[in-house]
């Protein structure tokens, strides 16, 4: 008994530091950091270091917030990147808010695993990732056309035309292996320009962008066994 109640004041008193700490890094941030969204304050396991994730970022500060440490921890032994994970996990989406009526959508084999790809039309690592896509099984893929105008001038234009190509899946692997253009002026009814909006409000800074089904979202090109992976460890 009187471990039990030692043990639970060791808690409400780790507790009632971190509440401190947390008070104090907010007001320090907000002070050197105005109108920045500071969504949460964690004390981290390594190093007595606070993590804070503000304005859709991860940095990393002390409990005075006095210094600020920007960039990644890395487990060596595990040869694992803790911030891009710890980042997956805040930015994770709720899969059922998303328009997958917006969305391109593949079915392989009996799709029971899903997949939503971000991607850009004009985007190599999104080529690349399609040839790895193309050696997975089972799964339905969402493919949003999303263009990144500011480094692919044209790919705005090219989605609203894969769009409106009569086989829109076609017209858009057509694209992407041969970079045959549909031929007609994409002047339909598309949404790609909604789809503009929702990753510039969902924060999708790159292409491509995978969201699994649990709502965890990674960036960037994976490799085919990688994304097995990946789909298994995030199955809904």
């Amino acid at each position: 008994m009187k471990f039990t109640s030692l043990a639970l004041a060791a808690t409400l008193m780790f507790a009632a530091t971190a509440q401190a700490n947390e008070s104090v890094i907010r007001k320090a941030l907000t002070q050197q950091f105005p109108g920045a969204n500071i969504a949460s304050v964690t004390k981290t396991p390594y190093s007595g270091l606070f993590e804070v994730y503000l304005d859709g970022q991860l940095i990393y500060v002390d409990a005075k917030a006095e210094y600020v440490f920007a960039g990644d921890v890395i487990d060596l032994k595990n040869r694992t990147n803790l911030s891009q994970a710890r980042l997956n996990r805040l930015q994770a989406l709720k899969w059922d808010t998303l328009p997958l009526n917006n969305a391109l959508k593949t079915v392989k084999g009996k799709g029971e695993r899903k997949l939503v790809v971000f991607s850009d039309v004009d985007c190599p690592y999104c080529r690349k990732f399609e040839a790895e896509l193309a050696k997975v099984d089972n799964i339905t893929v969402y493919t949003f056309l999303y263009p990144l105008e500011s480094l692919h001038p044209k790919a705005v234009q090219t989605s609203k035309q894969i769009w409106c190509a009569p086989d829109r899946n076609k017209a858009w692997d057509d694209y992407i292996t041969r970079g045959t253009v549909p031929n007609n002026n994409g002047k339909c009814a598309n949404p790609i320009d909604a789809t503009i909006a929702l990753g510039s409000q969902l924060k999708v800074s790159g292409t491509p962008t995978l969201v699994f089904a649990n709502g965890v979202r990674v960036p960037g090109m994976v490799p085919a066994a990688q994304l097995e992976r990946l789909l298994a460890a995030n199955a809904k």
